[in-house]
């Protein structure tokens, strides 16, 4: 039993080694991604919380409780309740985004109070994410399992009535689950944010990706 906590409490720095490491050697990515992981009191205390959070029955199939700090106002009514987006990269097509409930289980989630394509300002969407052997597109308990595979550049569409929108990754970073400055809304253009756990299989951070809508 001692050796099976201990295994699972440190589990995300040998995940991080085993698929983030040799995913990120070669990438550019403008964000600041550690590559490698260094050992110290303030690393293996977030890991025992990580763990502590998981143990203790903490719900992430409700977006709500992936930012524990944020408590944003009572939402309006959004004028849509859903509408898709496809990640050709991933294999991902037309996924269905929620803009009226939390339940990561069943689609992905346009998080409260942010924008909804392709209005101006920043649409945060959750999805969940696992180890990337048991990625399936069409399983939205798994869907993000291979976001960490996504770079600048590459393309994602949100189809919003009929209509399909392009935009471009422009910004990757990882994040603790504290802060909450994701939320904030950019009105200068239509953004999309993608929001999973990671590593894979994980809790511990939360992997952004920022996309901007292309102009055609």
């Amino acid at each position: 039993m001692g050796i099976a906590v201990v295994f699972y409490i440190f589990y995300p720095l040998v995940s991080w080694q085993i698929y983030f490491a040799p995913a990120l050697a070669s990438s550019k990515i403008q964000a600041p991604i550690p590559k490698s992981m260094v050992i110290n009191p303030s690393t293996i205390g977030s890991l025992i919380s990580q763990a502590g959070n998981s143990l203790s029955g903490v719900d992430y199939t409700n977006a709500k409780n992936w930012f524990p700090g944020f408590n944003p106002a009572t939402a309006e009514q959004p004028k849509i309740p859903s509408y898709t987006i496809s990640i050709p990269k991933l294999k991902i097509n037309s996924a269905t985004v929620s803009t009226r409930d939390n339940n990561l289980a069943i689609h992905l989630v346009n998080y409260q109070n942010t924008a909804i394509p392709p209005d101006n300002g920043t649409a945060v969407i959750f999805g969940h994410s696992t180890l990337p052997q048991l990625f399936n597109p069409n399983d939205y308990k798994t869907i993000f399992a291979t976001a960490y595979q996504l770079r600048m550049g590459d393309e994602i569409y949100a189809n919003v009535n009929g209509v399909s929108y392009k935009y471009k990754i422009f910004n990757i970073s990882i994040v603790e689950p504290s802060d909450i400055s994701i939320f904030e809304q950019d009105y200068s253009n239509s953004y999309l944010t993608l929001v999973t756990c990671t590593p894979p299989g994980t809790t511990w951070k939360r992997l952004i990706i920022k996309a901007k809508l292309e102009k055609i």
